[in-house]
């Protein structure tokens, strides 16, 4: 059963919703509920691979076991606590990373489907307590925070603190009604941007470069344009689509789920854009990968000039994004790419006397953005894999 996909899954979440309002309405704690529907919701997602199922138990086990480990040692003075915390980081993100090389050579390699998304958790949980801004995250928390199904699959990417916050609040009924109206229209609006948006694009994919034809290299182009086109748009309304879904879900459940798209293609810039695509990907790498990098910088004076540290740093940032991804030409040459997009985009704004003079005028705007929306097509096109493998 996929999430967001099948007509099973579907009909599970009037019975699982509707026990949550009736428990909202009465003012009752939905945590445990929440929990408990996670859980099912989840034996479900595995029930056609016992492998995938017990890997992914062993994986919370060792989640639970590593955030442990880390607590107790930033919890006392201990002489190599900042080396065991680097080992506890390492095998955080090891299971993640054999996976990624696991499947280049075998596509059913073992892992679970969400290890990419569940791995941003448990590694953010090790860093904020290595900071000292996670004094006591109970086991139940952390176990409901890992498993909450809205966004296990596909995010929005939760952060812990705001997670048991949520979980702790103790919610009027007005307050959880108020909630509970928001989330209905961020899910009716998310399933309207799948059902509707995605198809059509993805219909409009297919279509228009097969009633172009590629005759000719004016045909050719045009195709491509299309396809391009086509897919970005698809892109858009399949992922925004079961993200605002997974934010209605989640606000049903007592759960404020971050917004994870805002109007994406009104960005007048590459980095107004990943402020407005993916938000919570590129905020959770821009303040445990961007950040950290800078400040080691400034700390061990690597670079004389900030410039030159926050154009590294996004290169570092995004090619890091890629590989994400996945472990192939395509995600990594996508992730650079933005990469370079984006300490450029720092150069000219930091440096350019032009931008500077005319960056609030009209005119430059509309110039900007276009620029931006290409920029964004043929960085998707990269990512689809239609630059260097041309699917027409």
């Amino acid at each position: 059963m996929g999430f967001f996909a099948d007509p099973a899954f579907f009909c599970l979440l009037v019975p699982i919703t509707g026990i949550a309002v009736v428990l909202g309405a009465l003012e009752k704690p939905l945590a445990r509920y929440g929990c408990a529907a996670s859980v099912v919701m989840l034996l479900l997602l595995f029930s056609r691979s016992l492998d995938a199922l017990a890997f992914f138990a062993g994986y919370l086990a060792y989640s639970l076991v590593l955030a442990r480990w880390v607590a107790w040692l930033f919890g006392r003075e201990h002489p190599r606590r900042v080396a065991l915390y680097r080992l506890a980081l390492a095998l955080q993100i090891a299971p993640l990373f054999v996976y990624k090389v696991g499947v280049l050579v075998n596509p059913d390699f073992l892992g679970f489907i969400g290890i990419s998304y569940i791995t941003f958790k448990t590694v953010q949980v090790l860093i904020e307590t290595r900071d000292g801004l996670i004094k006591d995250l109970g086991a139940f928390e952390y176990f409901y925070f890992l498993v909450f199904f809205p966004t296990f699959t596909s995010g929005p990417i939760l952060r812990s603190r705001a997670f048991v916050k949520d979980v702790k609040v103790r919610r009027t009924r007005d307050e959880y009604l108020e909630l509970l109206y928001r989330g209905a229209g961020w899910f009716l609006l998310g399933a309207l941007y799948k059902f509707v948006g995605a198809s059509v694009a993805q219909w409009a994919m297919w279509f228009l470069p097969s009633a172009i034809g590629t005759a000719d290299a004016g045909q050719v182009v045009l195709a491509n344009l299309a396809y391009a086109l086509g897919y970005t748009l698809y892109l858009f309304f399949d992922f925004a689509g079961y993200s605002h879904m997974a934010v209605g879900l989640g606000f049903a459940l007592g759960i404020e789920v971050p917004r994870n798209f805002r109007a994406p293609f009104l960005a007048l810039d590459i980095k107004d854009f990943w402020n407005r695509w993916h938000i919570t990907l590129s905020q959770w790498l821009r303040d445990f990968v961007f950040m950290r990098f800078s400040a080691a910088s400034f700390e061990h004076g690597w670079f004389k000039s900030s410039l030159t540290t926050a154009c590294l740093g996004f290169f570092i940032n995004m090619t890091l994004m890629g590989l994400w991804h996945g472990l192939t030409v395509d995600y990594l040459v996508y992730g650079m790419y933005h990469g370079l997009l984006l300490a450029s985009c720092e150069l000219i704004q930091r440096k350019w006397g032009f931008y500077k003079k005319h960056k609030r005028e009209r005119w430059f705007k509309v110039c900007s953005w276009a620029v931006t929306m290409v920029a964004v097509i043929f960085g998707l096109a990269l990512f689809s894999g239609q630059v260097l493998h041309n699917p027409l």
